[in-house]
């Protein structure tokens, strides 16, 4: 962020967030308490193709019994808290006070969803990400229940689906996005994806608000 003494910073906004987005560039940060941003824009690219989701058979069975309840939008603070919060999927988080701050913005101004999984009112688990045209940017997920983070993710692309969009970015690839049908591609092939689905008008809201 840019500081008196230092002219050469930029200074963070949600529109800048936006315009690198639109680029293939992300933020993040090395840790919850470093106050730093840096920008990434990896050679290889992580997504999650929207006809590609793989659902092992006891997950198939979770998505059709689960007892638990889907919301999008509804806590947008409790969801980025869980997401950037060390738990059973991470030990350490790279969501600092001024990315949850910008994307709080960027939540305000449409931009910014969540899906969230909640066991009567509890909140069990979820994800958040940018909605961008026909691209959506996932940030970050969690769980606090077994599977809770696969049942936000089987939503998340089934609202995806249905609301015209062409492209999941998942950043990176990690095993766990691996064994739910995740791939890599290389930067010019993603940034080719990444222009035709900023052209898309897709809409989040294509499942209703629920």
């Amino acid at each position: 962020m840019r500081t008196s003494d230092d002219p050469f910073e930029i200074d963070l906004t949600p529109e800048l967030i936006l315009r690198a987005y639109r680029a293939g560039i992300f933020p993040m940060s090395e840790s919850a308490d470093d106050p730093d941003i840096f920008w990434v824009s990896p050679q290889m690219r992580g997504i999650l193709p929207l006809d590609g989701l793989k659902v092992s058979r006891s997950l198939a069975k979770t998505l059709r019994t689960h007892p638990y309840s889907i919301h999008v939008d509804r806590d947008f603070p409790a969801t980025m808290k869980g997401c950037a919060t060390a738990g059973t999927e991470r030990d350490s988080t790279w969501i600092n006070a001024t990315i949850i701050d910008l994307y709080r913005q960027l939540f305000a101004m449409g931009y910014c969803h969540t899906v969230e999984v909640y066991d009567g009112d509890e909140l069990i688990g979820g994800l958040y990400g940018l909605a961008i045209g026909g691209a959506f940017f996932g940030e970050s997920m969690f769980h606090r229940r077994t599977d809770a983070s696969k049942i936000a993710l089987a939503h998340l692309v089934e609202r995806l689906n249905a609301g015209g969009f062409a492209l999941l970015d998942t950043q990176f690839l990690t095993p766990h996005l691996a064994s739910l049908g995740g791939i890599e591609v290389p930067r010019a092939e993603y940034e080719a994806m990444l222009s035709d689905a900023l052209a898309l008008d897709a809409d989040f809201y294509a499942l209703g608000e629920r």
